[in-house]
């Protein structure tokens, strides 16, 4: 509330009239307001039973009105929004004036207890999670079967919520990070990727439709590993940032530039805390990740490992191979990679397996699925 008051007063007085009060601190206004309601009510009944001992202890009238009404709303709707909070602040914070905002105006206050709002922000979350044991104390302690009966049902309820709310929330932290990255990796035409390719300055417009930003929005892809390597090339050594997908893989190459594929400007994009630390560097350069060449699906891919005995004569050091097969077997291209420690390439080594594993399994259940006959119907 020091935050948001603050925040409030500072626009009234017409700064910070840029920043989004709700995409900040979303429902919290009315979340607060639920959550003391339902604290003051709860004592109350606690304090006319010790007060009264005559006066029986009625719990269910109570957890029906707030677990059954609002309180669980609120908080989802409160947590649905932290990660775009999360994200909003981040990059709120890179601003010189709000960084005053938060440190001086804000958390010299005694009653921040000397956190940051990060920390105050992820509270909400934690407090729902809460709510269960609060109801599995009530239950343990009631005697009468009936409210048992009712108490247990509603502590099922609001876990299956908290179950359900989790499932939402890591979704839309995914689709954020995946927007982000859509962001960061560049996708370059053909010819500019391989220079065998001519195509000439007429029919360059024809062919630009390039859908292959789009291969990143797909709901069900999941990013398992990422990190810099480098590529080992015939005449230099090259900064390249891997992405291993559940389905495939794709190798970028690191670009300092301060210019985007396209001419805009990578260091305003906004950064995505979720992202690697590694990742972040590389934005925070100014750089961005160019596709080197086309993903590499898992089921395509070959994993070899270098023998040591190759790391004294070709003076490469945790070195793996990645090999790139078309559908008919035949190699299409091969990418010598080395990692900075024997730990980091056992790492990839055994990511990409693992993934190659589950990628195959997967798909040999849908085939299987796919070639069983349909049960008979009764009615034939």
């Amino acid at each position: 509330k020091i935050f948001m008051n603050t925040l409030k007063y500072l626009q009234s007085n017409e700064f910070f009239l840029d920043v989004d009060l709700w995409r900040l601190f979303a429902n919290l206004e009315e979340l607060n307001k639920i959550s003391l309601s339902f604290l003051k009510t709860f004592f109350e009944t606690v304090r006319e039973h010790v007060s009264k001992s005559d006066s029986p202890m009625d719990f269910s009238s109570i957890l029906s009105k707030f677990f059954q009404g609002d309180l669980c709303q609120t908080h989802e709707i409160y947590c649905l929004n932290y990660t775009s909070a999360v994200f909003y602040l981040e990059n709120l914070r890179q601003r010189e004036d709000f960084g005053i905002y938060l440190k001086q105006w804000c958390e010299q206050n005694e009653q921040c207890k000397r956190l940051h709002l990060p920390e105050l922000l992820v509270t909400p979350l934690h407090r729902l999670t809460r709510y269960p044991l609060l109801l599995n104390n009530i239950w343990k302690r009631s005697t009468d079967e009936t409210e048992k009966g009712f108490i247990w049902s509603l502590k099922e309820k609001v876990e299956k919520s908290i179950r359900d709310l989790e499932g939402k929330v890591k979704w839309l932290d995914n689709f954020q990070k995946f927007r982000q990255l859509q962001e960061v990796i560049i996708w370059p035409q053909v010819w500019d990727r391989d220079k065998r390719f001519f195509v000439p300055e007429c029919l360059k417009q024809t062919l630009r439709e390039n859908s292959s930003e789009n291969i990143l929005s797909s709901a069900n892809r999941l990013l398992l590993h990422e990190g810099r390597l480098t590529l080992a090339e015939s005449t230099r050594l090259l900064d390249v940032y891997l992405f291993l997908f559940n389905d495939f893989l794709l190798i970028t190459k690191i670009k300092r530039n301060k210019k985007k594929y396209g001419g805009s400007d990578t260091s305003f994009i906004p950064i995505c805390p979720s992202l690697t630390p590694e990742l972040h560097s590389v934005i925070r350069e100014g750089g961005c990740c160019t596709v080197l060449d086309q993903p590499i699906p898992l089921d395509r891919l070959i994993l070899k490992n270098v023998d040591p005995i190759h790391v004294t004569v070709f003076s490469l050091r945790n070195a793996f191979l990645i090999q790139h097969e078309n559908r008919y077997r035949q190699c299409i291209a091969v990418f010598l990679l080395q990692a900075q420690t024997e730990t980091a390439k056992k790492t990839w080594m055994s990511q990409i397996e693992m993934a190659i594993s589950n990628y195959t399994t997967q798909h040999e259940t849908k085939k299987s699925t796919a070639f069983c006959f349909p049960a008979k119907s009764s009615e034939i």
